[in-house]
């Protein structure tokens, strides 16, 4: 239906049943013409990647240790980490706005004003710590599922816990690590919460891809086909990510699915 509408001439939308009417694949050039769409891809894909990167070092360290270590109160900090995950972003949105917007002088050579407003870090801290529990329970399963022999015998050749961690445990559960890390790609690239009330809606201040496609309906008129086109080129970046990323997706979304 996106490709129909991008491909059907402006203000002949209207008119589309089961193809479309007209042919006009300029659309796909026009969408950086009107607006600099790229920047809004280039932002969403920067802010998804880092908080990708964060939340994926920081999980595995959590899965670590609620997966393979023994120490009191781990069942019930679990439950605590996984319900952290049931509340709504909205929920966060009051105080995280005030903390942003505070200034810090340490901040001032960085961001200009000493504020995260308009900034990556804006998005990336809290949407890190909004899809972090649903990583930490995806690793702590394949962390927890490792011989515990493959760990020891790295000990004994004097490796440390960090290095097991690095050497051992994470490369032999790279189907749950790429799993968890597509999940939170997907699920920051897709945000609009956040990224719409932490950035004043301009691509030069990291707004995000969403704000591109809106960017497409003004007050009096709406480019349906430029709004289908920008939403067709946004989905490649991730569309690229699950391809590349499949075979290990599949193994992760699977694993204990069968019993052997």
């Amino acid at each position: 239906w996106l490709l129909m509408v991008a491909l059907t001439p402006e203000g002949r939308q209207q008119d589309i049943v089961l193809t479309p009417n007209g042919f006009n694949p300029g659309a796909f050039v026009e969408v950086f013409q009107v607006l600099p769409f790229h920047w809004y891809v280039f932002n969403s894909f920067v802010i998804a990647t880092a908080s990708t990167i964060v939340v994926l070092i920081i999980a595995s360290l959590a899965g670590y240790a609620f997966g393979r270590l023994e120490f009191p109160g781990k069942t019930p900090m679990m439950l605590l980490v996984l319900i952290i995950s049931f509340f709504p972003p909205a929920a966060f949105f009051i105080p995280l706005n005030d903390l942003f917007n505070t200034q810090f002088f340490l901040l001032e050579p960085v961001t200009g004003d000493g504020t995260l407003y308009n900034t990556p870090g804006a998005m990336v801290l809290p949407l890190s710590a909004i899809f972090m529990p649903l990583a930490i329970f995806i690793l702590t399963t394949f962390y927890a599922q490792i011989p515990d022999g493959l760990e020891d015998a790295a000990r004994v050749e004097g490796t440390t816990r960090l290095g097991a961690l690095v050497r051992v445990i994470v490369p032999l559960s790279a189907p749950g690590v790429a799993t968890a890390g597509v999940l939170t790609f997907i699920a920051v690239y897709n945000e609009f919460f956040f990224s719409f009330l932490m950035t004043d809606g301009q691509p030069e201040n990291w707004a995000p891809i969403l704000e591109g496609i809106l960017g497409y309906q003004g007050q009096y008129e709406v480019m349906y086909h430029l709004m289908a086109a920008s939403s067709i080129i946004g989905v490649i970046p991730v569309a690229i990510l699950v391809i590349v990323a499949q075979e290990k997706i599949v193994s992760g979304l699977t694993a204990g699915a069968l019993k052997e």
